[in-house]
């Protein structure tokens, strides 16, 4: 009998709507079997919503993907909200299969969201131009400078830190448009990355005393690099975000520093400092005002410099 009734069980599913078919929640059971749950959090996307069949898109894509506990949509705001265990890249990438774009807004509660850019350490970045300088006195009139295509930016990955618990953080970490090969992911003592790894200091792993949070672990996890250049690292760390705020994180290649003659390779490692990200619901800005763009705008310019 138990086990017929947890077969039963799986497919359970409600949809509700309010104010004229412009929201929608969207729920699925529990699995049938046992397996390990790691904390759920939620998270706010911002998603082009034009009408119902965009919703019924999306929600079926996202029916496909594990950990999705329920989600709601907001034609109007344009928002998509998720309930889930799945990393944020995974979220995006599988809104984007309906052929639909996505951008995080805010992601956990207030002040347990973080992000590191990864890039080339300062020493090594590639300059905006291959080509010779023109001399000043060249009457040849010169074209207006344009955003640095991503094989110009320094920026090679970022990472996304969202805390699950006390002492439990998701690492949703992306690299691109690095050398195939198997590097290592460290947290770092200083947020210094001048001189990359060297002015980083040693791997840092916490601090002695139950008040500092004990001694933990500073390697976080290594990461496949393919073929196209890219790789994906997705697990937990032993870490708050509050502790990782501030520190630097290095992204090594293991092996290979040099090349063929004896020069240090490019993309050896990437460097970044993790700096706090909102949380959800702390973010519903629509045009940065900073910049004057709106979020579809910094989007595309963060596509071109390789940090998506």
């Amino acid at each position: 009998m138990p086990l017929l009734f947890r077969r039963a069980a799986y497919s359970t599913l409600g949809i509700f709507s309010l104010s004229g078919a412009a929201y929608y929640t969207y729920r699925i059971s529990n699995p049938p079997f046992p397996r390990k749950m790691l904390p759920s959090y939620e998270a706010t996307f911002s998603v082009p919503l034009e009408c119902d069949a965009c919703v019924t898109d999306i929600k079926t894509a996202l029916t496909k993907l594990d950990g999705i506990s329920s989600t709601s949509f907001s034609i109007p705001s344009s928002l998509v909200t998720i309930t889930s265990t799945s990393p944020p890249s995974q979220i995006i990438h599988t809104i984007q299969s309906t052929g639909r774009d996505a951008i995080l807004r805010g992601s956990g509660q207030p002040n347990s969201a973080a992000v590191c850019i990864l890039e080339l350490p300062p020493s090594s970045s590639p300059s905006s131009s291959s080509d010779p300088p023109i001399p000043s006195d060249d009457p040849t009139p010169q074209p207006p400078n344009k955003t640095k295509s991503k094989h110009n930016s320094p920026v090679r990955g970022l990472a996304r830190l969202i805390q699950l618990s006390d002492q439990l953080t998701l690492l949703d970490l992306t690299l691109t448009n690095l050398p195939k090969g198997r590097y290592r992911v460290s947290l770092r003592r200083t947020g210094d990355i001048s001189a990359g790894s060297a002015s980083l200091g040693p791997v840092y792993n916490g601090e002695d005393g139950a008040a500092a949070g004990g001694k933990r672990d500073g390697e976080l996890g290594s990461i496949e690099v393919d073929e196209k250049g890219r790789g994906n690292l997705v697990g937990e760390v032993g870490w708050r975000v509050w502790e990782l705020v501030g520190r630097g994180m290095c992204v090594r290649r293991e092996g290979g520093d040099v090349d063929g003659a004896g020069k240090e390779e490019e993309g050896r490692e990437v460097v970044g400092v993790v700096a706090r990200s909102a949380g959800v619901w702390e973010n519903e800005k629509v045009v940065c005002g900073c910049s004057g763009k709106t979020v579809w705008e910094e989007r595309e310019e963060m596509v071109g410099k390789g940090m998506l």
